[in-house]
């Protein structure tokens, strides 16, 4: 049987976020590239894994393509579990996003890559290709992408209640949903009659492999998430959630215990008036792997818009 614990913890976080991103155009067309920045770019370019698209995406790139580089003014207050020491509680934003996009045949070819903060190495990255009414098709490296982008809903000024701070021991995941991750996924996008459909799709581990590498064999995996406004029940300021998907179990060793695919769900509901936005949050995580603890958690937040330059906000997060 799956071991269970009621085990209950509690985080808590104050945020203030000061100032808008900022964007800052690096170059665009030929007025900011010489022959040879050129032709790197270009050669980069070529790289990429869809291969039909990859000649049209260099030929048009050094005349409509435009990469900017984006970050943001970001102060943070952190407080720790009443068990735990919380030292200095004040922590700054230091990555910085890069993002490029072009034309090719009709369609929106788009690139981004994230640092981690202080440079410590690539956060995430995403190809996607916008076909217009047939929807959006995207190769993911850690962006997020299905269940993954509805995992915290919560109103926030800036991160979520659990960025910062240390995961339970006895769970891992810090309730955080996401069968197939956001990691070397395939990810689709459509919106039907004003509910949008967020679906991601793997095959093996869930990995952000280089150009002409491979990962290892793991558990394939899938999920989706549907979002809509209070417009279909005609609820001005509502928004909601819901999503589930499964992660296979894969190879495991002989034990006592059942063992069964890995099943993720949640749901969110938030409510906006004003400049204050409110919001609540569930979900579960089934886990498969023998001898595993499912994880059950609950969230809730508040926002404050206090100008355009400022706001703050509250949340609490129990598992």
């Amino acid at each position: 049987m799956l071991q269970k614990s009621n085990t209950i913890e509690k985080k808590h976080k104050f945020q203030v976020k000061m100032f808008k991103n900022v964007q800052i155009p690096i170059f665009y067309a030929h007025s900011y590239m010489n022959h040879n920045v050129k032709e790197n770019i270009m050669d980069n370019l070529k790289k990429v894994g869809l291969t039909a698209l990859a000649g049209s995406l260099a030929a048009v790139s050094a005349n409509a393509a435009e990469m900017s580089v984006s970050g943001a003014t970001l102060l943070t207050y952190t407080s720790e579990d009443g068990s735990e020491a919380t030292g200095n509680p004040f922590g700054m934003k230091t990555n910085l996003s890069f993002t490029a996009s072009g034309d090719v045949n009709g369609m929106t070819v788009s690139y981004m890559q994230a640092s981690k903060d202080q440079f410590a190495g690539m956060s995430s990255a995403r190809l996607s290709i916008d076909m217009g009414d047939l929807g959006i098709l995207a190769f993911d490296q850690g962006s997020g992408s299905g269940l993954g982008t509805i995992d915290d809903k919560t109103p926030t000024a800036a991160e979520e209640i659990w960025d910062g701070l240390d995961t339970d021991a006895t769970y891992g995941n810090g309730g955080l949903v996401g069968a197939a991750g956001s990691s070397g996924v395939f990810n689709y996008i459509k919106t039907f009659g004003g509910v949008t459909f967020n679906g991601a799709a793997r095959r093996g581990s869930g990995a952000k492999n280089s150009d002409g590498s491979s990962s290892g064999a793991n558990g394939s995996a899938w999920d989706f998430a549907l979002t809509g406004s209070g417009d279909l029940i005609g609820v001005d300021g509502l928004s909601w959630g819901l999503g589930y998907g499964e992660r296979e179990a894969g190879k495991q060793a002989v034990t006592t215990a059942d063992e069964h695919d890995r099943e993720d769900m949640t749901a969110f509901l938030n409510y906006s008036m004003g400049p204050v936005t409110i919001g609540y949050q569930e979900a579960h995580i089934n886990k498969g792997s023998a001898g595993s603890v499912d994880e059950t958690t609950e969230a809730w937040g508040i926002a404050f818009n206090v100008n355009e330059n400022l706001s703050v906000s509250y949340g609490e997060l129990t598992e």
